[in-house]
């Protein structure tokens, strides 16, 4: 990844986060304009290696996105420590953990990158039989604008994280649980803050 990947991945991963590259600065100890700085001039050319991790770790991205040394075969995917609801929402308390490894091939056939990439628990089931609570999904960070056909997306809604399946109509979001027992709904297209489109789900057998 060149260094402006690995700024525009920083950039993102602020925005995903909802913390200021000034907060990020004063995170490593360095001044309010450090990052700002990184980001829209490239100065510093490279972020230095205490920086660079704790940089990672707080913002759930692997290592390499930040000019780090790559995992050999697999690739770390920023993992959220919260469920994505599958009714009405749940309150986010502690969104990054360690990250996940995946397969890179998995990424490549999704078409989704390792840095706009994160994986959150379902809980709920207003989603079944599609989505079961305790599945993890992975969720393409990349596709936040909803469409005209619908697809399934994590979204944040009054300060809660949701997912359900998403279908734009004009300047309103139509939200649709695929359980026949909960309702849809129709909501301005301002009223949520789409994390991203879920791409793929894993579940434990038992």
């Amino acid at each position: 990844m060149d260094s402006q990947d690995q700024r525009q991945a920083l950039a993102s991963a602020a925005v995903a986060r909802g913390a200021s590259l000034a907060e990020l600065s004063r995170l490593i100890g360095r001044n309010a304009a450090y990052l700002q700085q990184f980001v829209t001039r490239g100065s510093p050319r490279l972020l230095a290696e205490g920086d660079r991790r704790r940089l990672a770790r707080y913002l759930g991205l692997s290592d390499s996105a930040l000019g780090g040394p790559a995992v050999e075969g697999l690739v770390a995917v920023a993992r959220v420590d919260a469920g994505a609801a599958a009714g009405r929402g749940r309150v986010v308390e502690s969104e990054r953990v360690s990250p996940l490894l995946l397969d890179p091939a998995l990424l490549r056939r999704l078409g989704v990158r390792a840095d706009m990439a994160s994986t959150i628990r379902v809980e709920g089931a207003s989603m079944e039989p599609t989505l079961c609570d305790g599945d993890e999904i992975l969720v393409d960070g990349a596709r936040r604008v909803p469409g005209p056909r619908a697809a399934i997306h994590v979204f944040r809604r009054d300060g809660l994280l949701a997912v359900k399946r998403l279908r734009l109509m004009g300047g309103e979001i139509e939200l649709v649980s695929d359980n026949p027992d909960y309702g849809r709904e129709i909501v301005p297209l301002h009223a949520i803050d789409v994390v991203g489109r879920v791409v793929w789900m894993h579940r434990a057998l038992v």
